[in-house]
């Protein structure tokens, strides 16, 4: 099939490489010219393990090309992938969603044939309603569908998640695009993943709610781990045996730092304010974005005690791994 992605960051980029990689001709899309222009040269302008090696592959294979001409790369695919950023709107909870919109306006300019417009960004719930609103002002209905199909991508294991996913979500109610959707991942449900149809919204909601989700694991074993400190108790050993109950699952249940990274914080934010316009109250997921906060702040002054105050031009960095 031939594919076009709107977006070379994390996801976009790695979708497309390893779209490519099942056999697909794929064309990744930037309106960063100096990033394009390093790709084309192999340079790759994130870690991922293995990535690299599947840019050159694909490359040399002439399954994969980078563009900064969106209108063409529009024109000569068939499938149409958003993977551009939401980030939290500046003074807000929302998700800014100015660069999905901008992309969806540029597709609208440039079919001339029937086109299916996936969005794998993570956007709040009808948001896809809004793309296709916008793009049926200047292209008829028949000519296009609007899908939602979110990523499940973690940092470090992203092409290893892409290949074996625990699930494929595609929101659609337009059967020819589930049907071919299907048949695009086809490899990969070949090898035991769970291909799941459902409505766009549904979609759309099933990606904040797992990130939700997970942050709240996250942010309930930290509190677990205050409670360790006080009562003289190994946290690892809590995690080990809640983690064992297979209704619950050890992942995510690893006590640290707050947690943070590009996805947790403005989903956590971004579906609180969702709800807030459908005027539902997610009282539990807000607890979790103030124990969090709660969790930065205490780390933070055991840190200062240790060093007894003298913080000063002093760097300090947390990692924890959560596979």
């Amino acid at each position: 099939m031939k594919l076009c992605m709107i977006g070379t960051g994390y996801v976009g980029l790695v979708s497309g490489v390893c779209f490519s990689d099942l056999g697909n001709e794929v064309i990744c899309v930037d309106k960063d010219i100096e990033k394009i222009s390093k790709l084309k040269k192999g340079i790759i302008p994130i870690y991922e393990p293995g990535l690299s090696e599947l840019v050159k592959k694909n490359y040399k294979a002439n399954r994969l090309s980078f563009t900064t001409n969106i209108s063409e790369a529009i024109q000569k695919s068939n499938l149409i992938f958003l993977c551009v950023g939401t980030p939290t709107k500046k003074n807000t909870n929302a998700a800014d969603l100015s660069q999905i919109f901008n992309a969806a306006k540029e597709i609208s300019y440039n079919i001339k044939s029937s086109k299916i417009i996936i969005n794998k960004s993570t956007v709040p719930v009808a948001t896809g309603d809004q793309i296709e609103k916008i793009i049926s002002k200047k292209v008829k209905r028949k000519l296009f569908s609007v899908v939602s199909n979110p990523e499940f991508l973690r940092e470090g294991e992203a092409i290893r998640d892409f290949t074996y996913p625990d699930r494929i979500i595609v929101g659609t109610s337009n059967k020819k695009s589930n049907r071919i959707l299907k048949s695009l991942y086809s490899p990969l449900i070949s090898k035991g993943a769970k291909y799941i149809n459902t409505s766009r919204r549904g979609a759309e909601l099933i990606k904040y709610a797992s990130n939700a989700f997970l942050a709240t694991k996250i942010s309930f074993i930290n509190e677990i781990a205050n409670l360790c400190e006080k009562t003289n108790v190994n946290v690892e050993d809590v995690s080990i045996g809640m983690g064992l109950d297979k209704r619950i699952g050890g992942r995510f249940l690893r006590a640290g730092p707050a947690y943070g990274g590009s996805c947790f914080p403005k989903d956590t934010r971004a579906i609180v304010d969702t709800a807030s316009k459908f005027k539902t109250d997610l009282s539990i997921i807000k607890s979790v974005i103030a124990s969090n906060k709660n969790r930065s702040k205490l780390l933070l002054l055991r840190v200062s005690k240790i060093l007894k105050n003298k913080i000063k031009n002093k760097k300090i960095s947390f990692f924890r791994c959560y596979f």
